[in-house]
């Protein structure tokens, strides 16, 4: 089935969309091109649609302190130290430090270094930590995309770190369209079923399944 993020689709429909609404800052776009052209895996890059979204909900809640699960070359976590108050904070989690090297130097260039924290480690030990830190109930926002294994942990664990009224965004849950064809059983896919389900019928939140990008589940924490 054709892919439905901007940077891989060629649904004149998806191109479309992109074209009509994108609004992407030089910065943003040379991370984006240095990424596709040049650093393995790059089919992990974040989709610019979804980024966009996700700022444009940051500033709809007036949102200070942002944490992502998954790091990639640091475009999701660019997208939201430009639109976060200058006394805001992203927490970014990731275990590669040859490709968190490089959203540094965009960091740098862009001029929000100083509102990123880079959590090199293990993500259940990072937010296993914050959690014992005490900071619980403190983000007002939280991003997933990483490893599809570990996406129920990571889930939990975000909830118990945003605030009340905070939103979570859970990447690719359409996961190449894999979620449709029930003879695929592979960990990945079967684990982002298992959430997907789980998130039915979740009443700690309510509830948005995008079809945009790989698919973007928004939760809205009560």
């Amino acid at each position: 089935m054709p892919w439905l993020k901007s940077t891989l689709s060629k649904d004149p429909l998806v191109q479309y969309a992109a074209d009509h609404s994108l609004r992407l800052l030089p910065i943003q776009e040379e991370l984006k091109q240095l990424t596709l052209q040049t650093v393995d895996d790059s089919i992990m890059l974040g989709a610019p649609e979804v980024v966009q979204l996700m700022g444009n909900l940051m500033k709809a809640i007036g949102a200070k302190n942002y944490i992502e699960v998954g790091t990639y070359t640091g475009y999701s976590a660019l997208g939201a130290a430009l639109v976060l108050p200058q006394d805001g904070k992203v927490v970014t989690l990731d275990v590669s430090k040859e490709w968190t090297d490089i959203g540094r130097s965009f960091w740098k260039k862009a001029g929000v270094d100083h509102k990123i924290e880079l959590m090199l480690q293990p993500a259940e030990v990072s937010l296993d930590g914050l959690i014992s830190a005490g900071r619980s109930g403190s983000f007002d926002f939280a991003f997933i995309d990483a490893d599809k294994c570990n996406y129920m942990n990571y889930y939990e664990k975000c909830l118990q770190l945003v605030r009340s009224g905070g939103i979570i965004c859970v990447d690719n849950t359409i996961w190449q369209h894999k979620v449709l064809d029930p003879n695929i059983q592979d960990p990945s896919t079967s684990a982002i079923c298992k959430l997907n389900d789980f998130l039915k019928t979740d009443q700690r939140v309510t509830i948005s399944f995008l079809i945009l990008g790989d698919g973007l589940t928004v939760l809205f924490k009560n």
